[in-house]
């Protein structure tokens, strides 16, 4: 019987793949790593082929770890890492340059130069983003200009451009479904996301052949079926960026709701509905996800440091031998004792974006102790996020009531009811932390008939813990003020002090 979902989890250092039954339970798992390239300072790399035969491979391993064969297996759902780069041949499917990952810096001169042109507004307005190396359309260019022969090839109609996902598609399919859908398209810097369509001023700011690009579908749909890899005919029904299938996962699907995935950084997705708003506050606005003929937006803020800051406490301070000690240090100390720890170890992301700040532990007196510093450490994470959330707030003029969590960081009971504390609002760790493989699942599994509606959906998702507010609004005003003050003295450091 055909009684399951397959989701395959393409992320920025291994490919996964997670079998789900029609409760949403994960069933089974498999996981392999891939090599990551650094052939120059700031260039990151990875080879498409590589990602290909890994993710192939875990598909098998999953299905075959939970005692299935592929004919039990209804749809695929893909997700994957956002922005990562891929430009192939299609007369032989062979990529003409190794996959340029959304961490690579390499054209961070030629955003300098767009910016300086005088481009921010026109590609923050139709894009929702920031001029910024991270995203696709500068690698793109970067391939055809540097890789000889490559624009003439691209200008012959011979070259595909695709994110991860449409890369896996390409492969599933043979060849024959050069297609994304449109919250990876909204990651490119080309797509217009109040159309829904590429856009063809952006191509020419930066010089890019209409014809290299996939057709934008919906997240939710069957695109098409496997031909020969894995089985023939299963249905590929559902494709989403990570975070936003880490967000439609979550069961995020009401304008005001929230997730936020504690990894080595925070990405925090605010689902605003069916209207973009263009942030005044640093921060990105990208499609959540279309379903049908309804498309939802989504604000999105980037933390850089989050769980590294442990890490660093581990390997560089040593106060702790591994990350699992921080919650027992930290709690051998009531609070911080007015020791603040601003981890700008990469300079700060949203809402502040200051790329020369540099981390600061200020506070300090005779009395401070290893614990104190802990403590402050994981502070430093909460007080992050309330800064991201509070900068939604002031772009969506929406009251959020309670913030969905993920990723490694929130096994830390002391930082979610520290979460909660400053938030003065829930924050809830569902009981499966898995969002992302199970938002991709979900959005291939609606596309099938295999879940009737959002509200079936909705039943599958489980509270593992609520943390509520445990002290009152007017004590977290102090404390907040003097995590400004902290932010202030890095920008200081920085030579920027005057920033709020």
């Amino acid at each position: 019987m055909r009684d399951y979902i397959l989701a395959l989890d393409q992320g920025t250092t291994s490919s996964r793949a997670i079998v789900f039954d029609r409760q949403g339970n994960q069933v089974a798992i498999a996981q392999k790593e891939f090599t990551q390239y650094y052939p120059e300072p700031g260039w990151v790399e990875h080879d498409p082929e590589e990602i290909w035969s890994t993710q192939v491979g875990v598909a098998v391993e999953s299905v075959t770890k939970g005692g299935l064969e592929m004919n039990n297996i209804t749809a695929i759902g893909i997700t994957n890492q956002r922005e990562t780069t891929v430009v192939w041949d299609k007369r032989t499917g062979k990529p003409v340059y190794n996959a340029i990952v959304w961490q690579d810096r390499r054209t961070a001169d030629f955003c300098d130069h767009l910016k300086a042109e005088g481009f921010s507004g026109q590609i923050l307005e139709k894009t929702g983003l920031i001029i910024d190396a991270y995203f696709s359309a500068t690698k793109i260019r970067w391939i055809l200009n540097t890789i000889k022969g490559a624009r003439k090839l691209a200008e012959d109609g011979h070259l595909a451009f695709g994110t991860i996902d449409s890369w896996l598609v390409w492969n599933l399919t043979r060849g024959k479904l050069h297609i994304t859908d449109v919250t990876n398209a909204s990651r490119t810097m080309l797509f217009n996301i109040h159309s829904l369509q590429w856009d063809d001023d952006l191509l020419r700011i930066f010089d890019i052949p209409k014809n290299m690009l996939p057709e934008v579908r919906s997240s939710s749909e069957v695109y098409g079926y496997t031909a020969g890899h894995l089985a023939p005919g299963i249905p590929i029904s559902g494709i989403a960026g990570d975070q936003q299938a880490a967000l439609f996962g979550q069961m995020c699907i009401e304008p005001g709701m929230v997730k936020n995935t504690y990894g080595t950084g925070c990405f925090m997705m605010l689902n605003i509905g069916n209207k973009p708003i263009v942030s005044k506050n640093n921060l990105l606005t990208t499609v959540a996800w279309k379903i049908g003929d309804e498309t939802t937006y989504a604000l999105e803020g980037s933390i850089f440091i989050a769980g590294a800051v442990v890490q660093w406490l581990r390997d560089g301070l040593g106060i702790i031998k591994k990350s699992v000690d921080v919650e027992r240090l930290a709690a051998k100390v009531e609070d911080s004792g007015g020791v603040y720890f601003v981890p700008a170890f990469a300079g700060m992301g949203a809402p502040h974006w200051n790329q020369h700040a540099r981390g600061i532990v200020v506070g300090l007196t005779r009395g401070s102790t290893a614990a104190h510093i802990a403590r402050a450490a994981l502070d430093s994470i909460a007080y992050q996020t309330y800064d991201v959330l509070l900068a939604m707030q002031s772009d969506s003029s929406i009251n959020i009531r309670e913030l969905r969590v993920d990723g490694g960081a929130t096994v830390n009971n002391q930082l979610m009811q520290f979460q909660s504390d400053l938030l003065q609002s829930n924050v809830v760790r569902p009981s499966y932390t898995e969002t992302t493989a199970l938002g991709a699942a979900y959005l291939a599994g609606l596309a099938v008939n295999f879940w009737s509606d959002m509200d079936e959906l909705k039943k599958h998702w489980q509270i593992g813990r609520t943390f509520s507010p445990s002290i009152p609004m007017e004590s977290t005003g102090s404390l907040i003020k003097g995590w400004h003050r902290a932010i202030n003295a890095s920008h200081a450091w920085a030579g920027d002090g005057d920033q709020n």
